[in-house]
């Protein structure tokens, strides 16, 4: 559950909740006009009562009236002890519900709080892989009608990096003009310690069935993956740590159709540059 959906959740369960607290302290309050109206009745039943007995039971109709006094005596006073019971099992109900809506409150401002660091954090890692794009735009723009183009996608960065720039037809080696583009690279990225390099070989659809050390198309990407890795290392000071070689054969093509063209677009090699997202994962790990 996403923290924006919790955040919803928890403000229309303490909106529901600061009703049923309003409409129990009107009921607590109406309760508590009730029972003083009660306990006013008690006092003046008691004080006739009372009067009654000091002047003593001068006629029938005193002990009569004595009787009746002594009835509603005892009703006002059943009604006072319930009327009591009751106003002290709600007002207990409102303690508790009150309890229960500071704390809601108080979680709802923490997670509040912790949304807006999300977002700055979001904002900030946003703001990160634009600079990154385009600092890496500038470094490679001599190679951008050679085969290399930069886009960012998904809060990554993607340099694609076509078959011609980097290979000659089904070999594993990096040709000159491909190791000066990726010496460039190399020289933005290592400057950026925060970014996780992901280094993906794709070919076309054409089946390589060879005997060799390279027998498919899967060999095919993951070797020239692993070179590209290579040559990252050895012209730069990007730790190994943060490079991962990843084959992809001919399974993820940019272009489907079944032409040369289309062929031609999937023979390439993508480096994704993704910002490490450790301290935002933490934050969304405390809620």
């Amino acid at each position: 559950m996403s923290l924006q959906t919790r955040l919803a959740e928890l403000r229309a369960a303490l909106d529901d909740l600061k009703i049923r607290v309003g409409r129990l302290q009107d009921d607590t309050t109406s309760s508590g006009t009730e029972l003083r109206t009660l306990r006013n009745d008690y006092d003046k039943i008691r004080t006739a009562y009372e009067t009654l007995l000091r002047d003593g039971p001068q006629s029938s109709a005193n002990a009569e009236a004595t009787r009746t006094l002594i009835r509603d005596l005892q009703r006002t006073q059943e009604q006072l002890q319930r009327k009591e019971d009751e106003l002290d099992a709600k007002e207990s109900l409102l303690r508790i519900r009150e309890d229960s809506l500071s704390r809601m409150s108080n979680d709802l401002r923490s997670k509040n709080r912790r949304l807006s660091e999300l977002e700055q954090m979001l904002a900030a890692k946003d703001s990160a892989v634009k600079s990154l794009r385009n600092s890496v735009s500038a470094a490679l723009l001599g190679y951008k009608d050679k085969g290399l183009s930069v886009e960012m996608k998904n809060g990554k960065v993607y340099v694609m990096m076509e078959e011609r720039l980097l290979f000659a037809s089904g070999s594993t080696v990096v040709d000159a003009k491909g190791v000066d583009a990726l010496r460039d690279l190399g020289k933005v990225l290592e400057k950026n310690s925060d970014i996780s390099i992901l280094i993906e070989g794709h070919t076309d659809n054409v089946p390589m069935n060879g005997s060799g050390e390279i027998r498919d198309n899967w060999d095919l990407s993951v070797m020239r993956a692993t070179s590209v890795v290579k040559i990252l290392l050895g012209n730069s000071k990007i730790s190994a740590s943060r490079l991962t070689a990843a084959g992809r054969g001919e399974h993820m093509p940019t272009d489907k159709a079944n032409t040369a063209e289309a062929r031609k677009k999937n023979r390439r090699i993508e480096v994704i540059l993704t910002p490490k997202l450790d301290d935002i994962l933490k934050l969304l790990e405390t809620n």
